[in-house]
């Protein structure tokens, strides 16, 4: 059976979790503030597109329930099938035909691009997915960036330092190339959520995606790029990051803060490519699905790590107020032995761009902010539970770190009962279940 974008709508629609707009909708802030309005429930699919043949769709899986069945999980096993689909990937099959190749143009200007925040620099396309090939290791690598077009042909494109297309980009550059890619936009969640996982230096992010999607997705090469993209993809580009061109560019990043301008890097577009009808995804910078979207792989990375190098560990969930990014907290069952500082300072090695990690006892949610406070209101004290990490790298999205240096400081709290203590002084009392029947 083939899953496709399409596929995962009849399925969200099916469960009543898919709203559609038929009302006129404009490019410009509309189709953002809409999102936003649903950020909490429903996948939104506006039909009716001012200026443009494209329905769009966004929100896709802005929930932990819609992000599960993206991956075919439930929520509780999220981590579970993301591990799982890492460790044991499979190659994708290959086919000669798409459906994207149904229609073609040379104008990027016919797509639905959204401009979401006041004062952006432009419209972004922000569900983009750019794959290319490393030069050195002959490995297909797809990441997810945002692409701001120029004009009909050229877009400009973020990239992080050091980060796998970032690396392709320099060794074309400094061999005096440019670089090919090709990018695909519209595709089922679980190949975007892939492409949003930051894999080890070799492994193609598109046979995680196989893996997500039970080993049933299916790649065409592209004609000029000779890059492979998922057959079923909604809309296809090829072009060329160049070598020697940079474009001025600011957007409002994942903690929904302005970043400074930057000069990015230009690609070139040789070719559009898309289906008949074509589905545009939009995701919204800073809220539930971008959110999701970073930060459920890097948890489920923090999960896989973590309770294989302490069996104490229960769960590692990244907080909502930490932009599902920046702070984490470390669910245990501690016991005499356990040593909390190491668990704090395992957790920030795994992830860097971590800035608080909070670990908690088992009998405290750690979805829950009010419970891991209390933990720290009445399980903390700081001239002994408090760790501090000085200047040392740090996510370049925080605004409060260096940004020129990229250093930061860091903070452990452990918020577990003391061993030294007695744990029933630090256990919640619990009332007795009476009849139902009395709260009628």
């Amino acid at each position: 059976m083939t899953r496709d974008l399409r596929t995962f709508l009849t399925e969200i629609r099916k469960s009543k979790d898919l709203k559609t707009i038929k009302k006129p909708v404009s490019l410009k802030y509309e189709i953002a503030t809409i999102t936003e309005k649903f950020e909490d429930s429903n996948a939104i699919l506006f039909e009716n597109v001012k200026g443009r043949k494209f329905p769009v769709v966004s929100n896709l899986i802005g929930t932990r329930a819609r992000f599960a069945q993206a991956i075919g999980a439930k929520i509780p096993n999220i981590h579970q099938k993301m591990v799982k689909a890492i460790s044991a990937t499979k190659k994708p099959k290959i086919s000669n035909s798409a459906k994207f190749f149904e229609n073609s143009s040379n104008n990027i200007s016919i797509l639905p691009i959204a401009t979401h925040f006041l004062k952006e620099s432009g419209p972004f396309i922000t569900s983009s997915i750019l794959h290319t090939k490393n030069q050195e290791k002959n490995y297909q690598n797809s990441s997810v960036h945002r692409l701001m077009p120029i004009d009909k042909k050229s877009f400009s494109i973020r990239m992080v330092e050091g980060r796998d297309l970032h690396k392709s980009f320099m060794y074309a550059k400094q061999h005096g190339e440019d670089l090919p890619v090709a990018i695909t936009v519209g595709v089922h969640p679980a190949i975007t959520i892939a492409s949003a996982f930051q894999a080890e230096f070799g492994k193609s992010e598109t046979t995680i995606a196989n893996s997500l999607l039970n080993n049933q997705l299916t790649l065409t090469k592209c004609p000029i790029s000779k890059i492979s993209v998922p057959s079923t993809a909604e809309i296809v580009m090829e072009g060329r990051i160049l070598q020697d061109k940079m474009h001025s560019e600011w957007m409002v990043e994942m903690l929904r803060t302005y970043d400074m301008p930057r000069k990015a890097p230009v690609i070139e577009i040789d070719k559009l490519y898309f289906r008949n009808n074509a589905i545009f995804h939009d995701i919204l910078s800073g809220y539930g699905e971008a959110r999701l979207l970073m930060g459920m792989p890097i948890e489920s990375k923090l999960n896989g790590i973590l309770k294989k190098k302490f069996s104490q560990t229960r769960q590692v969930v990244l907080t909502a107020g930490g932009s599902n990014w920046l702070h984490a907290v470390v669910q245990i069952s501690k016991t005499k032995t356990t040593n909390v500082k190491k668990i704090i300072k395992e957790t920030f090695a795994a992830h860097r761009s971590l800035k608080m990690v909070t670990v908690i006892d088992d009998d405290i949610d750690p979805t829950d902010s009010s419970a891991v406070e209390y933990a720290m209101a009445t399980r903390f004290q700081a001239d002994k539970d408090l760790v501090i990490i000085k200047n040392v790298r740090g996510s370049s999205l925080d605004p409060s770190s260096d940004q020129k240096k990229l250093r930061t400081a860091k903070m452990g709290i452990d918020a577990t009962i003391p061993g030294s203590k007695r744990p029933e002084g630090f256990r919640l009392g619990k009332l007795a279940k009476i009849n139902k029947n009395l709260l009628k």
